[in-house]
C-alpha cells in the first residue's frame, strides 16, 4: 500500500495521539490540526486522502461548519470525511447524527470512544 495521508481535525491531543498510534501502525501518515480554521488551511496545503473530523472544538458546531465548507472547495470536495464525535454524550442528546448531503456532508459519523477495529474498518472503506 502506498502511504496515504489522513488529516485529523480535533482539539483533543490525547484522542489524536491514540488514533495516530492505531493508524500509523497500519501504514497511514497522520497530520493533525486543533480546530476548523487550521484544519481547512492544512487540508488545502497537504490535500489528504481522508479527513477525520471532530464536531465540538472552539465552538460546539465547528465540525458541522467545516463539513459544509469542504464541498465548496474544488480541491477538497472529493476528499471523504468521517466525523468522530462525543457530542451526543457531552450534550446528553437522545439522538445521533446521520450523514446528509446538505447539513452533514460526510461519509460516516462515529461516536467517541471508538474501538480501533471499527475505526480501521471505516477508514479502509472510504480512503482513496
Amino acid at each position: 500500500m502506498s502511504e496515504k495521508t489522513i488529516l485529523m481535525i480535533d482539539d483533543d491531543p490525547d484522542f489524536v495521539q491514540s488514533v495516530r498510534t492505531v493508524l500509523e501502525a497500519r501504514g497511514y501518515k497522520i497530520e493533525s490540526a486543533p480546530d476548523g480554521t487550521e484544519g481547512l488551511k492544512k487540508a488545502r496545503e497537504i490535500v489528504p486522502n481522508l479527513i477525520l473530523l471532530d464536531v465540538m472544538m472552539t465552538k460546539n458546531t465547528e465540525g458541522f461548519e467545516v463539513s459544509r465548507e469542504l464541498p465548496k472547495d474544488d480541491v477538497l470536495k472529493s476528499i471523504p470525511v468521517i466525523m468522530i464525535t462525543g457530542i451526543r454524550e457531552k450534550m446528553n442528546l437522545a439522538f445521533g447524527f446521520e450523514p446528509d448531503s446538505t447539513w452533514l456532508p460526510v461519509k460516516a459519523v462515529l461516536e467517541k470512544t471508538i474501538k480501533p477495529d471499527k475505526l480501521l474498518e471505516k477508514v479502509e472503506e472510504f480512503i482513496k
